[in-house]
């Protein structure tokens, strides 16, 4: 054998080596750039609290389904692997009262590297009770997920929003303008979601997001069913409250609230628009009835005469009308 072989297979083996070692480094550093917070994702991302049932379900589905990645907040096991079998949806346990919960969903949002486009704030509960009997500890309960809820949630994904210039919308309710008999507090919580709404839309203006309220009306929702399993596990008993007939008939009736069993739909195309259309809107009233719509309606015309009445700066109704015509063109 050629004295020379011997080198000739040490020098092919180096080679070898040095190549295969080339090709891990390649590998690695393919895999590090596959989980770059800089990866470019032809999806866009968007959060939704409270998806496991109802109108949130109803929104995270039809977003995936619309080719959009979908991070799906739920708090039960049950729910987030029935939200992990639809395709586009990662589940995320997320309790919107849970700020250890709500950091480890921004962590894992910003390590997944797609970034957020949009944050539909949806997680919500109900208290129905007169105002003047209703405990405060439900009041708590009620406002820190209604109300401190997409605070929390906001503030803390709002670097991702901002970064990518994305879309924050937030379901508030027709009871953020109506109110009425035992729906005080519900309404308290949705009346400071419109308040929330205006300002958040001003402050983000000057950073290229753009923030919207949808209001639904009494569509398909298993909101009082909740309500109603809470009721019974605190033991609470109606009798002497000024309206015991209306809260006894309200626990013996069935538990998903509904106007002819009419699904959300509509108000996932209301979410839709506010997320991706050029123009979104600031206010999205959707509801299945025509009734729903006028007493709205009404409401917030009578608020307005309210407001205008009897003062000394006053307008006459040629000044109030003309207000109306030029906020019409808007």
């Amino acid at each position: 054998m050629d004295i020379k072989t011997p080198c000739r297979i040490l020098q092919f083996r180096n080679c070898l080596i040095i190549s295969l070692s080339l090709n891990c480094i390649t590998v690695s550093l393919q895999a590090q750039d596959n989980n770059s917070p800089d990866k470019d994702y032809s999806q866009k991302a968007v959060l939704v609290t409270g998806a496991s049932t109802g109108i949130g379900r109803n929104i995270a589905q039809r977003l995936a389904s619309e080719g959009y990645f979908v991070y799906a907040g739920a708090r039960k096991e049950k729910d987030l692997k029935e939200l992990n079998a639809i395709e586009n949806v990662e589940a995320i346990r997320l309790d919107v009262t849970v700020q250890q919960e709500i950091d480890a969903a921004v962590k894992h949002v910003s390590e997944a590297g797609r970034g957020l486009y949009g944050l539909v704030n949806n997680a919500g509960v109900i208290i129905i009770a007169p105002l003047i009997e209703v405990e405060e500890d439900d009041l708590d309960f009620l406002f820190d997920v209604n109300i401190y809820g997409p605070y929390r949630v906001t503030k803390a994904f709002s670097g991702l929003i901002i970064e990518s210039k994305g879309r924050i919308s937030t379901i508030g309710s027709i009871s953020g303008i109506l109110s009425g008999p035992l729906a005080g507090p519900y309404s308290m919580s949705k009346h400071a979601i419109e308040a929330y709404t205006d300002s958040l839309s001003s402050e983000m203006e000057r950073v290229g997001v753009k923030v919207s309220v949808v209001e639904p009306g009494n569509y398909k929702s298993m909101i009082f069913g909740s309500l109603k399993k809470r009721i019974r596990a605190q033991g609470k008993s109606f009798e002497g409250s000024l309206f015991e007939e209306e809260l006894t008939s309200l626990m013996a009736g069935p538990d998903s609230q509904q106007t002819d069993g009419v699904e959300p739909d509509a108000v996932s195309d209301a979410v839709l628009h506010a997320l991706f259309d050029e123009n979104p809107k600031i206010r999205y009233m959707v509801v299945p009835t025509q009734q729903q719509a006028e007493l709205t309606i009404k409401k917030a015309i009578q608020e307005l005469v309210q407001l205008n009445e009897g003062h000394k700066y006053s307008y006459d109704r040629d000044s109030l009308v003309k207000m109306l015509d030029e906020a019409l063109l808007q």
